[in-house]
């Protein structure tokens, strides 16, 4: 039924369609799905070259977990926190470790600006303002950090104004965003291991290399699984 939600044997089908060269309208007619639902699910899931029927079902499981959030206010309480130039210090230390995990530096930052933020949120002047970068440069962060899902967008309930807030599972998404690195340098280090031979020096390496990556893609998957079924009081 076109109405219902894609299951996971769904998202296998599509990732087998995909990795057979069919189109969308091809492997959506097997689904017995519009065309548009099977192009949304892979474009939200990494492209084409990229959708993992396993990360396409955890990403679904993760955004089915999100809860509204209140309005946005300053939070009140007898810890006011750093003074401004330590809150800035440490902030420029998050930025730095983020930008080792791979992101863009002002993606980075703009992390580090709503991981510190009172509200756990701020609007694209805000953020422009803090990292004092133009707004078309705030635009092309949040737009890679958005599509990451490690943030998203709303409005506080006081204006008309939108407002990114820190996605509560940024950390576990940023962890899966990594799997698929390693799964696609895993897959690319066993396929050398075939080409170079596994009774040669080469393929050894690449052999070695690939089953690294992949148990640790795996152990990952599996702890990122683990909390979606449970939340972090399970673990």
């Amino acid at each position: 039924m076109p109405g219902r939600r894609l299951t996971s044997a769904d998202r296998q089908r599509i990732a087998e369609g995909l990795a057979q060269g069919r189109d969308y309208a091809d492997i959506a007619r097997g689904l017995g799905r519009p065309t548009s639902t099977v192009s949304r699910e892979v474009a939200r899931n990494g492209g084409p070259g990229r959708y993992r029927a396993e990360l396409a079902q955890l990403a679904t499981t993760h955004r089915a977990r999100r809860r509204p959030r209140p309005p946005a206010h300053p939070e009140t309480g007898a810890h006011a926190g750093p003074d401004p130039g330590t809150a800035a210090a440490y902030a420029g230390e998050l930025t730095a470790v983020l930008v080792e995990t791979g992101l863009p530096r002002t993606a980075a930052g703009v992390l580090a600006c709503l991981f510190t933020s009172g509200t756990g949120s701020h609007t694209a002047v805000e953020l422009a303002r803090h990292l004092r970068v133009s707004a078309a440069t705030i635009s092309h962060a949040v737009a890679l950090l958005r599509r990451q899902g490690l943030i998203r967008r709303g409005r506080d309930g006081h204006s008309r104004r939108h407002r990114y807030f820190l996605d509560e599972d940024a950390g576990v998404r940023s962890a899966v965003a990594g799997v698929r690195a390693n799964q696609r340098l895993a897959t690319t280090a066993l396929r050398g291991a075939d080409i170079f031979g596994a009774d040669t020096a080469v393929g050894t390496r690449l052999a070695a290399a690939g089953q690294f990556l992949e148990q640790i893609g795996n152990d990952i998957l599996r702890a990122a699984e683990k909390h979606a079924r449970t939340g972090p009081e399970g673990t």
